[in-house]
């Protein structure tokens, strides 16, 4: 008996290019997730100083939502702001953002190499992060400019980075808390 011949593959297999076994590294679209976070939050802040004077508001929403040029010289939601040594609570803020920086870049670098739920929210996070260290080192205060109103609640303003630091932290809590595959 005669067994049928394959198709030759050698042939076929030199002409196109080998496959990866493994998947393609992601890092470079997660660290351009954070450039993307940092680009946006340097362009909206831009706008925001150039058309509205430091206190000035546009309402966006009547009773709901304003556009504000606000110099937030503290932490989250203002914080040590009135401070009696306001060059200390800076450098101190600058440290700590430093730190979160590099943390989220090796976390990042680790995490990064598959586009995942937890990739992107550190991703976020760090260009969040960034944003408003930038603002710090240059300025010595971070601008916000978003101001929410819910009924009687007045949100403290916040800003493009610190919008993306939240959605991360959200990212990953969910991730956290999401049922994992069992391997059965």
């Amino acid at each position: 008996m005669s067994s049928m011949s394959s198709p030759n593959k050698t042939t076929y297999e030199a002409a196109m290019p080998a496959i990866a076994t493994e998947p393609r590294d992601r890092r470079g679209v997660a660290l351009a997730i954070a450039v993307a976070v940092v680009l946006l939050d340097r362009i909206t802040k831009r706008i925001v100083v150039q058309q509205l004077p430091n206190g000035q508001a546009h309402t966006v929403i009547p009773g709901i939502f304003r556009i504000t040029d606000v110099h937030n010289t503290g932490a989250a939601f203002s914080m040590f702001a009135e401070s009696a040594s306001p060059t200390t609570v800076r450098n101190i803020l600058i440290a700590f953002s430093v730190i979160a920086v590099v943390v989220l870049l090796g976390m990042l670098w680790r995490a990064g190499r598959v586009l995942s739920v937890s990739s992107v929210a550190l991703a976020l996070i760090l260009g969040g992060a960034f944003g408003n260290l930038y603002d710090r080192v240059r300025y010595s205060y971070v601008v916000d400019f978003l101001e929410v109103h819910i009924g009687s609640y007045h949100w403290p303003d916040f800003n493009v980075a610190d919008s993306c630091i939240v959605i991360g932290a959200c990212l990953l809590l969910i991730e956290i808390f999401r049922p994992q595959p069992t391997d059965s």
